[in-house]
C-alpha cells in the first residue's frame, strides 16, 4: 500500500527530530563521519520491522509446554523480521545454551531484537543500586553472546517515601555507567515506560538528557503511559519516538483500555525517523495462539504502509 505521508513533510520532520536528539544526547556532529564513542548518523527515513517480544507467548512459555527454540520458530513461521526474547523465560544463562539460541536463531533466519532485564534501579540503598548496575552488567554479557544489540532495563517504582526527583538521580547513577560498558560492546540499553517513574515522558526523557550517552534510548511501549487524556498518550508517544530504540506494540492503552489508533502510532514512528522493530508484546483476552497472529498481520501491514524496509 502506498505510503500516505507526503514525502516532503514526513522528512522535514524526520529531519527536525533528529536535530532535537542531537542536542538532547551532545552527539551533533558533520554528515558522514563516525568515531568511537559516539551516536552514528541517524536515518532520515523509516524502517520499520516486524517483531514479536517472547512474553506474547507468556502462558505457553511460563511451565511449557514452549520453549524458547518454539517460540524462534514461532516467529519465523509469522514472518517476522525479529525476535526479542524476555529474560525471564530463558532457561539459564550458560553460555552453551545462548549458544545453541543462537544457532537455532542462525538457521532459521530469525534476527534477535534484543534481550531484557528486570532489575529496577530505583533503589534507595546504594549497595542495591551496585548490585543492580553488575546485574545489568551480566545481562548486557548474555546480550552478546545472544549476538543482539539492544537490551532493556527498568528505572522501577519509588520505594515509600522517595521522589521523582531522587528516583531520575538513582536510575542516571546506574545508567551512566553501564551504558559505558554497555557502549564497549556495541549494545544500546533502553529505559522503557514500564510502572513507576518512567510512565511519564517527561521523567523518561529528563533521565535520557542526564544520563547522555549514544548507547541510551527508550524501549517505548506504546501502551504504558499514564494520561489523563487519549490525547495525551499520543503527545507522550510523539515525545519519546525520537530516542526510541526499540518498541511494544499493544492495542490498547494500560491505564484506561482503550483501543490504540495504530495508524496514528506509525505515522508518529515514520515522522520521528524511527529504524527498528516495532515488536507485539501481547495481553489480549484471546489466546496468544491465535491473538498474536492478528496483531503481527495489523503490525506487518503498517509496517509496509509506513516503511522503506
Amino acid at each position: 500500500m502506498k505510503n500516505t505521508i507526503p514525502r516532503r513533510r514526513f522528512l522535514g520532520a524526520a529531519g527536525a527530530a533528529v536535530a532535537v536528539g542531537s542536542r538532547l544526547f551532545g552527539t551533533e556532529r558533520s554528515e558522514g563521519t563516525h568515531s568511537s564513542g559516539s551516536a552514528p548518523v541517524e536515518p532520515k527515513e523509516p524502517r520499520l520491522l516486524a517483531g514479536c517480544c517472547a512474553y506474547s507467548y507468556r502462558k505457553y512459555l511460563e511451565h511449557g509446554p514452549m520453549t524458547m527454540e518454539d517460540f524462534i520458530l514461532k516467529g519465523a513461521e509469522l514472518g517476522l523480521q525479529g525476535v526479542d526474547l524476555t529474560a525471564y523465560y530463558l532457561k539459564s544463562t550458560d553460555p552453551a545454551y545462548l549458544a545453541g539460541l543462537r544457532h537455532v536463531a542462525f538457521k532459521n533466519g530469525m534476527p534477535f531484537s534484543g534481550a531484557g532485564c528486570g532489575s529496577s534501579m530505583v533503589q534507595a540503598d546504594k549497595a542495591r543500586r551496585a548490585r543492580v548496575l553488575d546485574d545489568i552488567k551480566k545481562w548486557v554479557d548474555v546480550t552478546d553472546r545472544l549476538g543482539a544489540a539492544h537490551l532493556r532495563i527498568f528505572a522501577g517504582e519509588l520505594p515509600p517515601g522517595a521522589t521523582i526527583a531522587q528516583g531520575v538521580e538513582w536510575s542516571v547513577e546506574i545508567m551512566k555507567p553501564a551504558c559505558d560498558y554497555a557502549g564497549k560492546k556495541g549494545i544500546t540499553l533502553g529505559v522503557e515506560d514500564h510502572g513507576g517513574i518512567t510512565q511519564k515522558a517527561d521523567t523518561t526523557l529528563e533521565i535520557l538528557h542526564r544520563v547522555s550517552s549514544p548507547y541510551a534510548g527508550v524501549n517505548l511501549d506504546i501502551s504504558n503511559f499514564v494520561a489523563d487524556t487519549d490525547e495525551d498518550h499520543y503527545r507522550q508517544i510523539e515525545a519519546c519516538a525520537p530516542y526510541a530504540t526499540h518498541t511494544h506494540i499493544r492495542d490498547r492503552f494500560g491505564d484506561n483500555h482503550h483501543p490504540i489508533d495504530l495508524d496514528r502510532v506509525w505515522q508518529i514512528f515514520a515522522k520521528a525517523g524511527y529504524r527498528g522493530y516495532m515488536s507485539a508484546e501481547y495481553e489480549g483476552e484471546e489466546d496468544s495462539m491465535t491473538g498474536v497472529p492478528k496483531l503481527i498481520d495489523t503490525i506487518k501491514t503498517l509496517c509496509k504502509k509506513y516503511s522503506t524496509a
